[in-house]
C-alpha cells in the first residue's frame, strides 16, 4: 500500500495552485464540477486542494510536506529568487534541507535526506 493522495485544505486556492505548480512542477487538473484542484506529481502522491471551512486555521496542522531534492542549495537559491521566505540552510547530519510556508501557512521542507548515503 502507498499514499496516493494528500488533501491540503485552503482558503487561498489560486496562490496554492501557482505556488505548486510554478515551484515544485506539479500539473493542474481542475474539474469546474469538484471544488477540489488535484495537483499531480511526475512521482509521488498527488495534493489534494479543498477549501478549507471558515473555522479552520490555517498552517495550524501537524503535517510537513517534504520535497526530496539532491542540491538543495541550488534548489533554494532558485526558490529565493522567485520571492520566496525560505529559512537558512540546514545540516540534518549528513544531508541539507530547508523550510519554508506554502501561501495558507502550512510547512514545506527540501530535503537532501533521500539521497544520502548508506
Amino acid at each position: 500500500m502507498i499514499i496516493g493522495q494528500i488533501i491540503v485544505y485552503t482558503k487561498k486556492m489560486d496562490e496554492m495552485v501557482a505556488f505548486y505548480r510554478d515551484h515544485f512542477g506539479f500539473a493542474v487538473h481542475a474539474d469546474p464540477a469538484d471544488r477540489i484542484v488535484e495537483l499531480a506529481a511526475n512521482d509521488g502522491p498527488s495534493l489534494l486542494l479543498h477549501p478549507a471551512a471558515k473555522s479552520q486555521k490555517m498552517g495550524q496542522v501537524l503535517v510537513k510536506l517534504v520535497f526530496d531534492v539532491e542540491d538543495v542549495p541550488a534548489m533554494r537559491d532558485r526558490l529565493i529568487q522567485s520571492g520566496l521566505a525560505v529559512g537558512p540552510l540546514l545540516d540534518g547530519g549528513g544531508y541539507a534541507f530547508a523550510n519554508l510556508k506554502d501561501p495558507s501557512g502550512n510547512s514545506v521542507q527540501i530535503s537532501a535526506r533521500a539521497f544520502r548515503a548508506p
